[in-house]
Order: C-alpha cells, then sequence, then structure tokens
C-alpha cells in the first residue's frame, strides 16, 4: 500500500497534514460540494495545480527539463577526445585527467542532495536558474584556464552545477504527472541523459580536432546560456509546499518552536503581572489566551537558514525498501560509465579507432539505453496499470517493480556476450550489437527502479531522487577509477563478468523489494508516525 501524508479536505478548508495510506487518491476536480474527502499530500488542494495543466504546457517543461539533463550528460563525457590535447598544453598527467573526469561524477552525483533541499523549501524555479548560472561561470573559466588545477576546481564547479538538474527533473515530473504517468514520462525524460555518453564523444572529438580543446567548453558555455534563458522565461514553477512532506516537516517545527517561546513570554508576563498585584489573566483564561491563527501559518516564511538536507537524506536512506533500490539503482547507472570508458580504450589500441569513429560506436550504446529507457518506462506503466485492475484498482509502488522480470534474465547474459566478444577482438559489428543489448536491457531496469522510488516517497521525491543520485555518484566514481587497472589486469572478458556477477546481485534486490517492500515500507512509516506524534 503505497505510504503518503494525507490531508483532510472540504471545498473551503485545508486541515492538518498527518501520515496514512492511501491506494487510490482522489483528483482534486472530483471534489463534491460540502463533501469532505481524504487526500493524499501529493494531491492537497492548491493554487494552480500544476496537475491540471494543459498538456501542451507539460511538455514544454519536459522539453526544457530534458534538454537541461543532455547538457548535464554532455558535460562529463564531452572532454574524452580532448584529454591528450589538455595534457600536453597544461602539462597535465594522465592520473590529473582520470581525477579530472572522477571528481566530476564524484560532485555531480552528491550535490543534489543540497539542490534539493534547497528546491524543498525555494522551489524548482529558483534551483534551476542559480544551478545553471554556476554551471555556466565554470565551464567559461575551464575554457580560459591556463593551469591542470584550476581546471579540475572549474570541473568540480561546472559538475555541482548542473548536478541539479538530476534531482529537481524527475522531481518536477513527479509535479506535473500522476503516479500512473510517471513511469513513460520518467523513461523519456531519463533517456536525455543516457545521449551524453554517445554524443560527447562526436561532439568533443569534431571540435577538438576541427578547433582546439577550449572549443568544447565554449559550446557548453553557449548550451547552458540557452537552457538558463529557456528556464527564465518559459519554465513556470511546479512546487507547491502543501505537497511537500520536507516543507512541512520543517514549517511544524518552526511552529513548534514558535509556539514554545510565545507560551514561555506569556507565562513570564503573567508571573510579572502577579507580582504587581495586577493578575488580569492566567493560563486557564482562555478567552484572554492567544489563538493559533491558521493565517499564521499560510503568511510564515521559510529561509534558506531552514534548509538542511541530511534529515529528509537519512529519512530516505534508513528505509530499508529505499536502502536496496538505491544500492541496485546505482550499480546498475555505475555500469554505464564504466563501459563507456573502458570501450574507447579498447577501440583505440584494439581497433585503431579515432576519437570519432570511437564515438559513433558508443552512440549505439546511447541509443539502446534511450530505447530501453523510454521503453521500460512504458511497460512499467503498462505492468502496474495490469495489476492495479487485477487487484480490484487498489495499487502499491512495488507493482512496477514487477517490470523489470523481463528483462532480468537476458541483462546479465548480455554484458557477459560484450565481455567476451572485446576480449576475443571479434569484428566491430558484434561490439555493436552487445553495446545495443547491454545499454537496452540495464537501463530496461533502472528506468522502473527510478519511477519506484518516487512513488515509494510520496511527498518527498525530490530527495528521493538526490539520494539515488548520491548513491550512484559514489558508485560511479568507484566503477570509473578501478576500470582501467581491472581492464588492464584481467582484460575486458574479466572485468565485464564480474559486472555480470553484479548484475545478478541487482536483480536479486529488486525481486527481494518486490515482495518484501511493501511490508517494509509499511513499518517504516509507521514508526516515523509515532516519531512524530510523540514530538
Amino acid at each position: 500500500m503505497a505510504e503518503t501524508r494525507s490531508t483532510n479536505l472540504s471545498p473551503i478548508e485545508v486541515q492538518d497534514v498527518e501520515f496514512h495510506t492511501d491506494t487510490q487518491p482522489h483528483s482534486p476536480s472530483s471534489i463534491l460540494p460540502n463533501e469532505p474527502i481524504k487526500l493524499d499530500i501529493e494531491h492537497a488542494v492548491v493554487e494552480d495545480d500544476p496537475r491540471i495543466w494543459s498538456n501542451t504546457k507539460k511538455t514544454a517543461i519536459l522539453f526544457i527539463i530534458s534538454g537541461a539533463s543532455v547538457v548535464s550528460g554532455l558535460g562529463c563525457n564531452i572532454q574524452n577526445p580532448a584529454n591528450a590535447q589538455i595534457e600536453q598544453q597544461l602539462h597535465a598527467s594522465s592520473g590529473d585527467i582520470s581525477l579530472s573526469i572522477s571528481l566530476f561524477i564524484l560532485v555531480q552525483g552528491n550535490f543534489p542532495i543540497i539542490w534539493s533541499a534547497i528546491g524543498e523549501i525555494k522551489g524548482r524555479k529558483l534551483v534551476y536558474l542559480l544551478s545553471v548560472g554556476l554551471f555556466i561561470i565554470g565551464s567559461a573559466i575551464v575554457a580560459a584556464s591556463r593551469t591542470i588545477g584550476l581546471m579540475i576546481g572549474m570541473r568540480i564547479v561546472q559538475a555541482a552545477g548542473l548536478s541539479a538538474v538530476f534531482g529537481m527533473g524527475t522531481a518536477t515530473l513527479a509535479d506535473i504527472y500522476e503516479p500512473h504517468q510517471r513511469g513513460t514520462m520518467m523513461g523519456i525524460y531519463y533517456s536525455a541523459p543516457l545521449l551524453g555518453p554517445s554524443l560527447g564523444p562526436i561532439f568533443g572529438g569534431a571540435l577538438t580536432q576541427g578547433l582546439s580543446w577550449r572549443a568544447v567548453f565554449w559550446l557548453l558555455v553557449i548550451l547552458g546560456g540557452i537552457i538558463f534563458s529557456a528556464f527564465l522565461v518559459l519554465f513556470k514553477d511546479t512546487f507547491r509546499k502543501e505537497r511537500s512532506v520536507v516543507y512541512q516537516n520543517v514549517l511544524n517545527s518552526r511552529l513548534r518552536k514558535q509556539q514554545s517561546s510565545e507560551a514561555k513570554d506569556e507565562s513570564q508576563n503573567i508571573s510579572r503581572s502577579k507580582a504587581g498585584g495586577e493578575n488580569k489573566t492566567t493560563s486557564k483564561d482562555i478567552e484572554a489566551q492567544r489563538p493559533v491563527i491558521p493565517s499564521a501559518i499560510k503568511d510564515m516564511r521559510l529561509s534558506m537558514a531552514d534548509v538542511n538536507p541530511f534529515p529528509p537524506y537519512f529519512s530516505i536512506v534508513s528505509r530499508k525498501n529505499n536502502l536496496l533500490i538505491l544500492i541496485a539503482s546505482a550499480l546498475t547507472f555505475a555500469f554505464s560509465p564504466s563501459i563507456a570508458y573502458t570501450c574507447a580504450r579498447t577501440l583505440s589500441v584494439y581497433y585503431d579507432y579515432d576519437a570519432l569513429k570511437t564515438g559513433l560506436v558508443l552512440l549505439v550504446y546511447g541509443v539502446g539505453s534511450v530505447a530501453g529507457s523510454i521503453s521500460g518506462g512504458y511497460w512499467s506503466d503498462r505492468t502496474l496499470a495490469r495489476l492495479k485492475a487485477k487487484n480490484g484498482g487498489v495499487s502499491f509502488p512495488e507493482m512496477r517493480l514487477e517490470s523489470t522480470k523481463i528483462a532480468m534474465l537476458w541483462s546479465p547474459l548480455s554484458v557477459i556476450g560484450y565481455a567476451w566478444v572485446c576480449q576475443e577482438r571479434v569484428h566491430v559489428a558484434a561490439v555493436c550489437v552487445m553495446l545495443f543489448l547491454t545499454g537496452f536491457l540495464s537501463v530496461w531496469i533502472y528506468a522502473s527502479t527510478l519511477a519506484y522510488l518516487v512513488d515509494a516517497n510520496t511527498g518527498r521525491s525530490s530527495m528521493a531522487v538526490a539520494a539515488n543520485s548520491s548513491f550512484r555518484g559514489l558508485v560511479a566514481f568507484v566503477a570509473v577509477e578501478i576500470a582501467v587497472p581491472l581492464q588492464d589486469t584481467i582484460g575486458d572478458g574479466g572485468l565485464y563478468t564480474l559486472w555480470a556477477g553484479l548484475m545478478v546481485a541487482v536483480e536479486c534486490m529488486i525481486l527481494l523489494v518486490l515482495y518484501k517492500g511493501r511490508k517494509w515500507r509499511e513499518a517504516s512509516v509507521e514508526r516515523e508516525k509515532q516519531t512524530l506524534d510523540a514530538k
């Protein structure tokens, strides 16, 4: 049963928010006069409800955030064809170049935790503008860098900038689409950054060969400027504080402190009044006490000082079902930069391919990943709808994971196939086939796990996706750092046979959540409710 936070609503008022489980939330459009209904926090009545915006407006938002995620995906991999030239002109070592790539991945994965916390207090649009602006500044300084140290530092700034798209993008889609639509839309959205590992080497190779490595980063400045303009002019904020668990928790904490302070001040005033012989009010004089006015809650504004990403982050990670999916998702994602990095080396060393040819081969992996993301997201929606109908119209998030079974048998086999096709130096056509299959099947699974995280963490989807980004950034950092030493030691055959084993472990974790996750999640919800009630 889906964990949500509920609001008892009437056509004219919104009562206090509390935890509950509601498998089939009502739409605000279904409210009848004088008929109180119970909605989950994602469906609390709000002004200018993003869920009922026109399809044209929703598609425009999807297009903007997808464009931003393409640029974010390009940011990491577009540098690869220029590495040799950067080493020569900036007097850098291969270790320096490797560090710039791995640190980019690490920061890009973990900084969304901070952006997400800000976005749950100040809204999505502000985060997008700040982060893209930071990316533009970092890209411009990298393009003008004269030392490798400055370049590495500004690559970190770049990563911190556009990393917001990974956390905010999925949360934005959760703001505007209903759960039964999210798999398809997230599959479309996530297909955009998957083009980065494929398009990056092509653009980077062409610009480096035609101009210089600096042109690569000036291109990112231009693309960043376009995205910034789109967010500034065309993007309308989808965040509604009434639908954010993080916002409501911070607000409630502020209210408790304020009421405690007011009660203390009033007690002191009463004591002073008694001492002066003017006992006009007592703590039992109800009419004389200051009432808690609902408008005070509405007028209270939270500031950046209220942003603390760690409590909501640990709230996500502490749930057993979330933790297993986060690990599984991180391993699935880390496979992508690992195979892109090592495949480029294999094609260069053993197939004598230049940067442009390598990029064209890796484009096959990108196409497979995009196809897997769109198909997997669509299939997860269909699976959820089918199981919901079979269950009498009642659904819960774990149903979505059933859609991963179709890819589970073939994903590890495709990885083993790629391993030994590369190890035996088979014709590049066979490498392309296996690249397509590995990308298609691994991302098919990833698309469903990402949608599950959003569905299973109602009202805190932004932080759930940020936690996912953090896990995958850490695992991808390690994967990239050890990829080349393992490739040199045990070859592509050994390295990707190990990856096939990890894919089996990933599938076991997903199956465990599929069959046990609902029980774990409901137990976590009950514990959190008891904790809140005790405060």
